[in-house]
């Protein structure tokens, strides 16, 4: 998307929570969003998984169905405009990975499931950008269909995030299956969810915030159940928690509950939604929690906004990175520069996504030295895999670290990524400037003509390999590494 063009355009993200889907979209305006659309459908997919852990037909039918309505909405949207993210549901489900290509073909967009914890930071944006602005540490707690997930942060800035495995969808699954509302499976759904929040309530504890909110949806329909019922005056409280609870269990079943501004969609899952925010109230000791907007979907329209105007996060991430595993920035700097430079030769019609994650590959594939220099590249494809990248999807974290995996070595532990063409150029783009940069120090680089198509095509001056025998050497045992795996290497 042009520079010029921004403050004129729009952008669309779509939550594929386990309780339902979301569409919003917003209208930019220098640093600002407006929200322009907002399509919601309850589909309560985390009920949708068998007994095995996967997405059942009928779940995956009225999933795709939406998410083609979504998709219709989102014709004519660049790419670069438009993050469709998934959460808790497709981060437990075991054949998510089959299902993910219908979904974005239906979507016409790629999907992105998220961690826990970039849920947690993308919730806060969200809420931080509807909050008057402040210097006073502020926890926020989001209960979602299948997790929730727990904030502390000052201004725009998370300090501590996590995300936990209880949310309203599964709560209400596992504890009120049937509806019945007794005192008995309350009890037991608190406990459980007491038991989640107790590992965590050290770091969430109330001398560590000033104020406390809810960003949910299943917090914004507590609030107005409990004020309009008169349980609350404002808010969220232990006590109107309390006596929404003995009203629910006075109905004796979820059919025969009756409460103002209890909405139709909201009433399967309020049971567990209910046990999780006694939970957390008492765990973390709230004695009013104020419900808030915001949450998930403005947050990552505000992510996305940071990508399209050179704020993007994950350049911080890959800073943060550096720092922490101490990884020299000159030297990386030096081989990200050519590992890009060879991807732009050899593929000039590239993506841009790819380029970027390939020279994010470059600044951190010495991650791994923290650990040991011996297989360096394979415990830095470790914790690139496993570590909380903010602003990072899971697929991308995967891309970083299987180009990280692969910078030196043996290319038989990539055998399977290597049919795709496009990682096979970034792949070897990234093995060549490790390569040239063996010394660790600036090098008067040699003209390079470099192709990778059905056959691999290096040129390099023959006086400059003469002059440098053992970067020669190098490129003739990569030669023979492409080699035995069926690539010809072909000499210009």
């Amino acid at each position: 998307m042009p520079r010029s063009t921004l403050t004129a355009s729009m952008l669309a993200v779509v939550d594929m929570g386990s309780n339902s889907f979301r569409l919003e979209i917003g209208r930019v305006e220098g640093n600002q969003i407006f929200r322009l659309d907002t399509f919601r459908e309850t589909l309560r997919l985390g009920a949708g998984l068998d007994a095995k852990g996967k997405l059942t037909a009928d779940a995956q039918r009225v999933a795709l169905a939406c998410l083609a309505r979504f998709g219709e909405r989102l014709r004519g949207f660049p790419r670069s405009s438009v993050r469709v993210v998934a959460t808790n549901t497709f981060r437990i489900a075991s054949n998510a990975a089959t299902f993910l290509p219908r979904a974005e073909s239906a979507v016409g967009f790629p999907i992105d499931i998220i961690t826990g914890h970039e849920e947690a930071r993308l919730i806060y944006l969200g809420v931080a950008h509807v909050l008057p602005a402040s210097d006073e540490p502020r926890l926020v707690v989001d209960i979602g269909g299948g997790s929730t997930e727990f904030v502390i942060g000052k201004g725009l800035e998370p300090r501590e995030l996590e995300s936990l495995k209880i949310g309203c969808v599964g709560m209400t699954q596992r504890f009120f299956p049937e509806g019945n509302l007794d005192a008995t499976a309350f009890a037991a759904a608190e406990t459980h969810a007491r038991a989640e929040i107790e590992a965590i309530a050290r770091d969430f504890s109330r001398g560590r915030w000033t104020s406390a909110y809810a960003s949910s949806g299943t917090a914004l329909a507590l609030a107005d159940i409990l004020e309009q019922n008169g349980f609350s005056a404002a808010g969220i409280t232990p006590n109107g928690l309390l006596r929404l609870r003995k009203r629910m269990v006075g109905a004796g079943h979820i059919s025969r509950l009756s409460l103002a501004a209890l909405k139709p969609q909201r009433v399967p899952v309020l049971a567990g939604g209910l046990a999780v925010m006694a939970a957390a109230m008492k765990e973390l000791d709230i004695e009013r929690i104020n419900p808030v907007g915001g949450a998930l979907r403005l947050g990552a329209l505000y992510d996305l906004l940071g990508r399209n105007v050179d704020r993007d996060i994950r350049a911080a991430t890959v800073e943060q990175f550096q720092t922490r595993y101490r990884i020299d920035p000159e030297h990386a700097a030096r081989v990200a520069a050519m590992a890009g430079a060879l991807y732009r030769r050899a593929v000039p019609a590239l993506d841009p996504a790819a380029l970027q994650r390939l020279e994010w590959a470059a600044r951190l594939h010495e991650t791994g030295f923290s650990v040991s220099h011996i297989g360096f590249h394979k415990h830095g494809a470790y914790i690139l895999q496993n570590a909380d990248m903010p602003g990072f999807s899971a697929r991308e974290q995967a891309d970083l670290a299987w180009l990280v995996l692969g910078c030196r070595g043996t290319l038989t532990k990539l055998e399977s990524r290597l049919a795709d063409a496009d990682f096979r150029v970034r792949v070897l783009a990234l093995r060549l400037a490790v390569l040239f940069h063996h010394a660790r120090r600036p090098i008067d680089m040699p003209r390079i003509a470099f192709q990778c198509g059905r056959a691999i095509h290096l040129g390099v001056s023959a006086r400059w390999l003469s002059a440098h025998p053992l970067t020669a050497h190098l490129l003739a045992k990569e030669r023979r590494e492409w080699g035995a795996l069926g690539h010809r290497w072909a000499k210009r």
